[in-house]
């Protein structure tokens, strides 16, 4: 059965989709720790992150790099964390959090509730940084 992510990467389930390519999508977080927050996803469904191979691996990384520059150009913050869980969905993926303290990348903390209007303004400011 095919993942969440999957599934937004099909079109099959809406997103606030930031940025894609041909190997990897950028989309925000519907339940964020913070305005901005967005998953890194590779369009290849492995589970486990350490499962990638090396290539796709590393142009996840490349690609997260990209749209994290987009976020801190859109989003005030001090920095973007990047975290790995993996345990939520079945499918590799990176969160990008914009960050003011190390407090802001708990994911033990009350989510944001967002409305669409607001990620789609923050999608739209993020998206027209990206290079």
């Amino acid at each position: 059965m095919a993942s969440i992510f999957t599934k937004i990467i099909n079109g099959e389930i809406p997103s606030f989709k930031i940025a894609e390519d041909e190997r990897y999508v950028a989309f925000l977080d519907i339940t964020p720790l913070a305005k901005g927050h967005t998953l890194v996803v590779p369009k290849k469904e492995v589970d486990y992150i350490f499962d990638l191979e090396d290539d796709l691996l590393q142009g996840m990384i490349v690609f997260s790099k990209k749209v994290a520059k987009a976020i801190e150009k859109s989003i005030e913050c001090k920095r973007i964390g990047i975290a790995v869980i993996g345990l939520e969905v079945p499918h590799a993926h990176v969160h990008l959090v914009p960050l003011q303290t190390v407090a802001d990348l708990s994911f033990s903390k009350p989510k944001l509730k967002l409305s669409n209007e607001e990620m789609e303004q923050i999608a739209a400011a993020i998206k027209e940084n990206i290079n």
